[in-house]
């Protein structure tokens, strides 16, 4: 959401206090005080406590890397839903140093994969396009390179 509201500086202060809500929320999660009984209200995008609670035993990097099987992650350097400094890094602290991962960043690139410059923004989403064909053609040659596949 900090993101979003500095598309638009004209409207950003407008957007903090909506912003302090959703941290206040997330903040929630996070807090020892969440239990099955917290209304969703409280809670970020509606889910309910139990969904949160359930997400809390999830490491999505380390149940990908325990059967030690070959990883192509790809990741959009413009993507502002899951990012470069905090989600890639996560996966290159827990799995990039294995030899059969690949991790590639494409830097002009958004959450779906298809280039642009600047700020990302959803506006970028409406059109219909296509994944950039370079990332098509990475799977591509990654999956021909993959033993067994």
């Amino acid at each position: 959401m900090r993101h979003l509201a500095s598309l638009r500086p004209e409207t950003e202060a407008a957007a903090q206090p909506v912003i302090d809500e959703l941290a206040e929320k997330a903040r929630m999660v996070d807090s020892p005080d969440l239990s099955p009984s917290t209304p969703a209200s409280r809670l970020p995008l509606g889910a309910p406590a139990s969904y949160w609670l359930d997400l809390r035993h999830y490491n999505p990097v380390e149940l990908a890397a325990s059967p030690g099987k070959p990883m192509l992650i790809l990741q959009g350097g413009r993507d502002y839903q899951v990012t470069v400094a905090d989600d890639l890094a996560r996966w290159e602290a827990g799995v990039g140093d294995r030899p059969n991962v690949t991790i590639r960043v494409y830097p002009d690139h958004n959450h779906l994969f298809t280039p642009g410059s600047g700020p990302s923004s959803p506006e970028e989403y409406e059109p219909a396009q296509h994944i950039d064909a370079a990332v098509v053609a990475e799977i591509a040659v990654w999956l021909a390179t993959v033993p067994g596949s």
